[in-house]
């Protein structure tokens, strides 16, 4: 029994990585062959219902059209008006919940508890490559301001300088928006720099997967729901908040609470492995049982 997905692609990295984590998900839970057919951003609402896109009809009709981001929305339910399927928006859909078939949304965005609702742990991401982690080998990445969060590079500064102290074979790794400085001299103590412009692809989930111990800036909840994703001790590193309701932080209070995730800096447990969180299987197969499909 085959499943046929199409996937609709934004342009945005970010976003394709949740939907092709999804359909990972959808790959080791079905009982079946999952096909898999990605829609260009070019193939747009209108070009769909005009008929414009004749090679559309070439392809297998879909049995879910999976889409993540804003510019997703119109041409997958264009689609499914077309050639039928269910329409499936993963994070908010910002158009009505009853337009898709399902929305498979974070639980820090308050989605509604709508029947057509899944909700997740964090965003959807992909499994790391299989591999056993390096003893002793610590990983810090960090993120900057946001939305969310201001940013105080002296207490950031002060915080690794705690973390490099212990006797870890540390590396250290910035984001695009980390503030130029912060890292400056914290690769005296024999910490590897390493700046995200030069990171070939796949360099961070090698590192994921590798490493003992992981610590992020709360900021990053993208990097930290990946490194769940690892079987490391994961850490945050506190950065200020701009408000007292922040959805990101009441995120980091609850995996602090669920015991996933640590912020003490001076604590230093070896040996220790965690299973990871999985959320791209565990949404993949509530999909898969709400629209009455077998799964492994």
């Amino acid at each position: 029994m085959q499943l046929t997905i199409w996937r609709f692609l934004d342009g945005n990295r970010a976003h394709e990585k949740q939907s092709a984590a999804l359909i990972e998900g959808l790959r080791r839970s079905y009982i079946g062959e999952v096909q898999v057919f990605d829609i260009s951003p070019e193939y747009t609402a209108s070009r769909i219902l005009l008929k414009a896109g004749e090679e559309l009809e070439e392809l297998p009709a879909p049995d879910f059209l999976i889409g993540t981001g804003r510019r997703s929305r119109l041409p997958m339910l264009s689609a499914r008006c077309r050639f039928g399927g269910r329409a499936v928006a993963i994070n908010r859909p910002l158009l009505p919940y009853s337009w898709f078939d399902f929305a498979i949304v974070p639980e820090h965005d308050r989605p509604p508890p709508l029947p057509n609702v899944i909700v997740s742990q964090g965003a959807l991401t992909e499994p790391l490559q299989e591999s056993v982690p390096q003893p002793r080998k610590g990983l810090i990445l960090l993120g900057g301001p946001s939305k969310h969060y201001s940013w105080n590079s002296a207490s950031i500064r002060e915080q690794v300088e705690k973390l490099l102290a212990q006797p870890l074979d540390w590396c250290i790794s910035d984001s695009r928006r980390t503030p130029k400085g912060t890292m400056e001299g914290l690769g005296k103590g024999g910490a590897e720099l390493v700046d995200w412009l030069s990171c070939p692809p796949g360099w961070l989930q090698k590192q994921l997967s590798q490493a003992e111990r992981i610590w992020v800036t709360e900021d990053s909840i993208s990097m930290l729901f990946e490194s769940l994703q690892s079987q490391a001790q994961v850490g945050v590193i506190r950065v200020p908040s701009r408000s007292k309701s922040n959805k990101v932080r009441s995120v980091v209070l609850r995996l602090l609470d669920q015991g996933l995730i640590s912020e003490e800096l001076e604590v230093l447990k070896t040996g220790i492995q965690h299973e990871p969180l999985d959320q791209y299987l565990l949404c993949a197969k509530a999909l898969l049982r709400r629209s009455g499909l077998s799964s492994r």
